[in-house]
């Protein structure tokens, strides 16, 4: 079992039985395994491969040789570091399959039939898409002249309030690449292309791997929807391939001349063949991960206690806390990968995997946990993705741009379901916003029968008077024409506001009224919603035939007997 060949052969194997039971698996379930076995084989057989045939000496900045297999052996190293990883996809595997078969024998369901997206026929949907898109792309914008932009690692964003506005720009663009759906074929291949290419720009620009992956899972995520042809599967390799080869290209444009320099060097120590694929393989560092777990040895790092209680406290805001929530990433960095690396000048946000977070907390059982914890994650997303309310739209394509099915454990999927929650109230709120602004403008729209008038104002009004017109001087000073507001004495609670405070006091009480005002407008939109939907669905139900009364019916079958 020491033989690191046969460890990856059986991470090979693992992943191909992955990957072959998910095209038995219709739908968005077999883009989410699929996408899982294509992102494992980077971390587990990758980066193992180019250790063993390359065994570079460990530098500083390079990543990929990791000193402390280097210092035991890349043989040996490898091969206990991929036993845990073994044991985890092998049983993710068997999990796999068998969803497989049960969902190929469930009784009520053709095979090949593909289930509607219910949010589809939702009109509001595309244009709060469009809003929150552009109020995060905005976002982007002030995040990224002002220098607030949170890289990859980064442990706290220099912006929270900027860093939680541009996660609107993400679920708006990956909503509109995945529903979106205009008559013209040339509107989509433009809408989903240029989408693509800001999220190319911005991958360059926070120097992350994150928003191409995403955007290249949610267009697989529309093909599985709207159906695979040979043409989809091959557009979704090569968007995948030039993402990849365009992320290192870029970052090589961006970088400066001496980062340059310093790349070359460490790249140099690699085959001429290799050196194009350094720069992404750098950013799947699971190994890294599963060589943390290996080498902490057993010691207890958090107890089950602690690992429900930091799981239900990452859905509570932090403000409602009023104290710093854990973060798994950087806890993992400091107190695991700390145990067998000095981290004390390094301060950095870590992926933990799934299979690793569950064999640090409890062993090969703790693995077992973890795995099974992962694919009910991709289940929910699934789910997610087909309700038609938007609050789990949201949430379900937060799953599809952050990569918690791959690389995060249960510890950090639940911040990221926390944290996808508050956004998803967030984009909630747009929609309400959107459908009460579509429902106004409709309803201005639509003509309405107009009145004879009765009065020389209304006559003013509906410019049907005929006779000499009417000076504004001479109007009621109580007519219709003048707001309702401007009429009466004024309020006697206004007045410390106007007369006994300065500008500060009043834009205070200006702040803190507009305040009050969205919440009170918030709940007046959520009654009128509720009082429309109950109104419908009491004209909809149709009236129930009444029974005649038994008594009836029986003197008139004695009266027919009788005649």
């Amino acid at each position: 079992m020491n033989n690191p060949e046969f460890q990856i052969l059986l991470v090979i194997g693992a992943l191909a039985t992955i990957a072959i039971a998910a095209v038995y698996v219709h739908g968005i379930a077999r883009v989410f395994l699929i996408a899982q076995a294509a992102y494992w084989s980077l971390s587990y057989v990758a980066r193992p491969i180019v250790l063993l045939l390359v065994r570079p000496q460990p530098r500083f900045g390079d990543s990929i040789a990791d000193p402390r297999l280097a210092t035991i052996g890349y043989d040996h190293g490898i091969a206990m570091v991929l036993r845990p990883v073994v044991f985890g996809l092998w049983v993710y595997a068997i999990i796999v399959v068998a969803y497989a078969v049960w969902i190929r024998h469930r009784p009520g369901r053709a095979r090949d039939v593909r289930v509607p997206v219910r949010s589809a026929d939702d009109a509001n949907l595309i244009p709060t898409l469009w809003t929150i898109y552009a109020i995060g792309v905005l976002g982007r914008v002030v995040s990224y002249a002002t220098g607030s932009t949170a890289s990859a690692g980064q442990t706290q964003s220099p912006n929270p309030i900027l860093s939680f506005v541009t996660l609107m720009a993400v679920i708006g663009a990956l909503g509109l690449i995945v529903f979106y759906r205009p008559a013209n074929r040339r509107a989509i291949i433009a809408v989903v292309g240029a989408l693509t290419v800001m999220e190319l720009m911005w991958t360059v620009a926070i120097e992350s791997k994150t928003p191409i992956m995403g955007a290249a899972l949610a267009i697989a995520v529309r093909f599985a929807l709207t159906g695979w042809s040979r043409i989809k599967v091959v557009a979704i390799a090569v968007i995948s391939v030039l993402g990849i080869a365009a992320f290192g290209w870029l970052q090589a444009i961006k970088a400066s001349a001496l980062a340059k320099a310093q790349s070359e060097i460490l790249d140099a120590s690699y085959p001429t063949a290799m050196q194009p694929f350094l720069s992404i393989l750098r950013r799947f560092d699971l190994l890294e991960a599963a060589t943390d777990s290996y080498y902490l040895g057993g010691r207890p790092w958090l107890t089950l206690s602690d690992v429900a209680h930091h799981a239900l406290i990452s859905m509570v805001p932090e403000q409602l806390l009023g104290t710093s929530k854990f973060q798994s990433g950087t806890a993992w960095a400091i107190e695991v990968r700390g145990s067998s690396v000095d981290m004390t000048r390094v301060s950095v946000s870590l992926a933990e995997g799934n299979i690793n977070e569950g064999f640090v907390l409890g062993g090969y059982p703790g693995v077992v946990v973890g795995v099974v914890f992962t694919f009910a994650l991709v289940l929910a997303g699934v789910r997610a993705l087909h309700s038609r309310h938007i609050i789990p739209i949201a949430m379900g394509l937060m799953l599809i741009e952050v990569p918690v099915f791959f690389e995060r454990g249960i510890l950090g999927s639940m911040e990221l379901l926390g944290k996808s929650l508050q956004v998803a109230i967030l984009v909630w709120i747009v929609y309400l916003l959107v459908g009460e602004y579509r429902r106004r403008t409709e309803g201005s729209s639509k003509q309405k029968p107009q009145e004879p008038p009765h009065t020389l104002v209304g006559a003013a009004r509906s410019k049907v008077w005929s006779g000499k017109s009417i000076s504004p001087i001479g109007m009621p000073a109580q007519s219709a024409i003048t707001p309702p507001f401007t009429v009466g004495p004024r309020r006697g609670r206004a007045t410390p506001a106007f007369l006994d405070r300065g500008i500060l006091g009043r834009m205070e009480l200006f702040g803190k009224s507009l305040q009050v005002a969205i919440l009170v407008w918030i709940v007046y939109l959520l009654v009128g919603k509720h009082r429309r939907r109950t109104e419908g669905s009491s004209k909809q139900k149709p009236q129930e035939p009444q029974e005649p009364p038994h008594r009836e019916i029986a003197l008139v079958g004695a009266a027919l007997s009788k005649g």
